[in-house]
């Protein structure tokens, strides 16, 4: 897996949670990801949006893209379209895209490394695979991730943020077996590089086969584990949890800043994941505000809905540089 790798032994360690004083989040829901179609044609796994929506917030929409070995020829991507709101946060854990957007932000975007979109106000942008990939075929593998935005923060100007492999924070567990990457938010003291808007925790965890993984956790965030590949299981009920399928912990009744996660890798793993449990875990603070989402656009209000449209049809949401022609309009925009 080129996702950035390390020797956990060489790595700051982060904390294990008191027992005695920590109240451990338990899981409340597990959730099966279901099939789409994407873009120009491409699967993915989505998790949310779906039922218990609230549970999620402040995400709105998480798809897990692969893994997929493509033939020459298959490897597809999405046209030019708009969004405005919120945030689209794609990570790459193998392979690579093409990003651009009508900021001039973008990138080659590949093995580990994340392009973070705040869309905001409004935004253009295209991702695709790059023509090596289109004409060869190889791996790919990735998330993308839509954070909402609150009513105060969603008329501000776009923003891009090109996260490279080498910028992530690593981390190892508190016993040095297991590595864990914090490409935004802040565990056990430890920041990792994304800047957001939304208070929230994102990290890519490779949990080795029959280890345990505690993060402290803030106690105002929710929290979901989300498995990429692998078996293992989360909470201290040790729910099992394969590729493909989330757990959401229940809220906390804790008074103090910290909770606790667990998780534990199965002793057998899959040839896919012989280095150990691949798993995402995110959290973030509930925005609590009215949702009215349509396609590209997630506003409070279904007038605000209304004139998004407007404002794109009128050219506000950025021009497409003048070689580039869009292959559809925002009503016709798939949720991607």
């Amino acid at each position: 897996m080129p996702a950035v790798t390390a020797d956990p032994l060489t790595l700051p360690r982060l904390p294990e949670p008191a027992a005695a004083a920590t109240d451990w989040r338990r899981v409340a829901k597990v959730v099966t990801a279901s099939k789409h179609l994407e873009g120009e044609g491409f699967q993915v796994r989505r998790l949310f949006p779906g039922t218990s929506l609230a549970m999620a917030d402040p995400f709105l929409l998480l798809d897990h893209m692969g893994a997929v070995e493509y033939a020459p020829g298959e490897a597809k991507g999405t046209p030019w379209h708009p969004h405005r709101g919120f945030e689209t946060v794609t990570y790459i854990v193998d392979g690579a895209f093409q990003h651009r957007d009508t900021t001039g932000g973008g990138g080659l975007i590949a093995d580990g490394a994340t392009q973070w979109m705040t869309a905001a106000a409004g935004i253009q942008h295209i991702e695709q695979p790059p023509p090596e990939l289109v004409a060869k075929g190889g791996l790919f593998h990735g998330v993308q991730l839509w954070v909402n935005l609150p009513r105060a923060q969603k008329w501000v100007n776009p923003r891009y943020q090109d996260i490279r492999a080498r910028d992530v924070t690593l981390l190892s567990s508190a016993d040095g077996s297991s590595l864990v990457r914090v490409i935004a938010g802040s565990v056990g003291g430890h920041d990792g590089p994304g800047a957001t808007y939304t208070p929230i925790n994102y990290l890519h965890a490779t949990v080795a086969p029959g280890a345990r993984l505690a993060l402290p956790w803030p106690r105002d965030f929710n929290a979901l584990v989300y498995v990429l590949s692998g078996r293992g299981t989360a909470g201290v009920e040790e729910v099992a949890l394969e590729e493909g399928r989330l757990a959401a912990f229940a809220g906390s009744h804790h008074h103090g800043e910290q909770d606790g996660l667990v998780v534990r890798a199965a002793d057998a793993q899959p040839l896919s994941s012989k280095d150990g449990w691949e798993i995402l875990v995110l959290g973030g603070l509930p925005i609590r505000e009215p949702v009215a989402r349509y396609g590209p656009f997630v506003m409070n209000t279904r007038d605000e809905i209304v004139q998004a449209f407007e404002d794109f049809q009128a050219g506000k949401m950025g021009t497409i540089p003048a070689e580039q022609v869009p292959h559809l309009s925002a009503a016709d925009e798939p949720l991607s």
